[in-house]
């Protein structure tokens, strides 16, 4: 029995590797827009000349000359002057000082002569990369072959959102249908591949895509009557007038809020399961009815750290915003009736409320699958005892 499931497991795990080349090297519909003449480069500031900034209280106009030298590619060890422009803008401005090191982005003439070099910012692949090699090393050295199926997992999850759910939001599909195919599909992902093609995983699935399901029809329902739209999603008129003003952003808030809600769910509907089937397995004695309260018990005492830790995790993301409601007085029955912060709200409640929904969702399917063989197995013994009684 226990090659067999092994014998799945790494099958699924060739199955999920393979596809995640697949999509790494299938080209999305939107790379020929990718300019075709511009290249990006490392380079190091040398020099760096401030005459003509000026400060105006907390922000800085004008323009840098900046020395850069070229640390790969071609052209590696030259150096260029190039000029960088501060709008006065504290989100988008970037600074440089001698030593710094930039991306450089260079345009080039038909003829292949450069023609533009801008600084587009302070090059950071290199820290992202060693952070993602140290999470990595970090969660198989902590998890072995299981840190292993989620970091496959967490890349085919990062493959999927963009190779996949981002271009289809760009090309007109329905935002909620394709935001519920997308979520069914890397819970079942997840969830498989770290708990393998077993009654845990199917348990664990089936309770978190109800506890998805519930969270999708509460925002449908939020959005309308709080009267929200998705204009409040950072860039969101950038990309109406961009091209795409033909694209349903309300319903893209909608899918937003269940899909960013779905972690937690599937996160909590594994701890159910999992529990639940230790509880069966240490005590094969227990009945339906016992399991279930079991489930539940243990779904209460996860419940309240989740909901507590999917409030903190949303208000990291606006606390700024809070910060200038209190600052200029303004009355807390105001700042709750605002747009953004409504908006923000509903996005907590509606994925707190999946949170509370999931566990007993998924208590209900454990105690049901778990004690199947157990439950079906009960009237026949009573017949064979009756039969040995006669």
């Amino acid at each position: 029995m226990r090659t067999k499931s092994t014998t799945r497991d790494n099958i699924l795990i060739g199955v999920f590797l393979l596809l995640s080349i697949v999509l790494w090297n299938v080209p999305t519909p939107f790379d020929d827009r990718i300019d075709d003449t511009a290249e990006q480069f490392k380079g190091e500031i040398l020099s760096v000349d401030n005459s003509q900034l000026q400060r105006h209280s907390l922000v800085t106009v004008g323009v840098q000359i900046l020395d850069v030298t070229m640390l790969e590619g071609a052209r590696k060890g030259e150096t260029f002057t190039v000029s960088n422009q501060l709008m006065g803008r504290l989100d988008i401005d970037k600074a440089f000082s001698v030593g710094d090191t930039a991306l450089l982005v260079v345009t080039h003439t038909p003829e292949g002569a450069i023609d533009t070099i801008v600084p587009q910012d302070h090059y950071r692949i290199d820290l992202e990369l060693g952070l993602l090699f140290l999470f990595a090393l970090l969660l198989i050295l902590f998890g072995g072959k299981t840190g292993a199926k989620a970091l496959l997992s967490f890349i085919f999850t990062g493959l999927v959102l963009w190779k996949i759910f981002i271009p289809s939001l760009l090309l007109g599909v329905d935002p909620i249908w394709l935001a519920l195919a997308i979520v069914a599909s890397l819970t079942g992902t997840i969830i498989f591949l770290v708990a393998g093609l077993s009654r845990m995983g199917t348990v664990a699935f089936l309770g978190a895509m109800l506890g998805v399901a519930s969270s999708c029809g509460l925002a449908v329902w939020a959005t309308s009557a709080f009267k929200l739209h998705g204009a409040i999603m950072p860039f969101a008129e950038t990309l109406l007038y961009a091209g795409y003003a033909h694209l349903n952003i309300t319903q893209i808030y909608v899918a937003a809020i269940f899909v960013a809600a779905s972690g937690a769910v599937m996160d909590l509907a594994m701890d159910v399961a999992a529990s639940l089937q230790e509880v069966v397995d240490t005590h094969p004695s227990i009945s339906r009815k016992e399991a279930l309260f079991s489930g539940l018990r243990v779904g209460r005492a996860v419940v309240g750290t989740m909901t507590t830790t999917l409030l903190l995790a949303y208000s990291g993301g606006y606390v700024t915003l809070l910060m200038a409601f209190m600052a200029q007085g303004i009355p807390v029955i105001n700042m709750f009736n605002m747009l953004y912060v409504a908006a923000e709200v509903v996005k907590t409640l509606v994925g707190s409320f999946g949170l509370v929904l999931v566990a007993p969702f998924t208590a209900c399917i454990g105690a049901i699958l778990f004690t199947q063989k157990k439950e079906s197995a009960q009237p026949q013994k009573q017949l064979s005892t009756v039969l040995q009684n006669s």
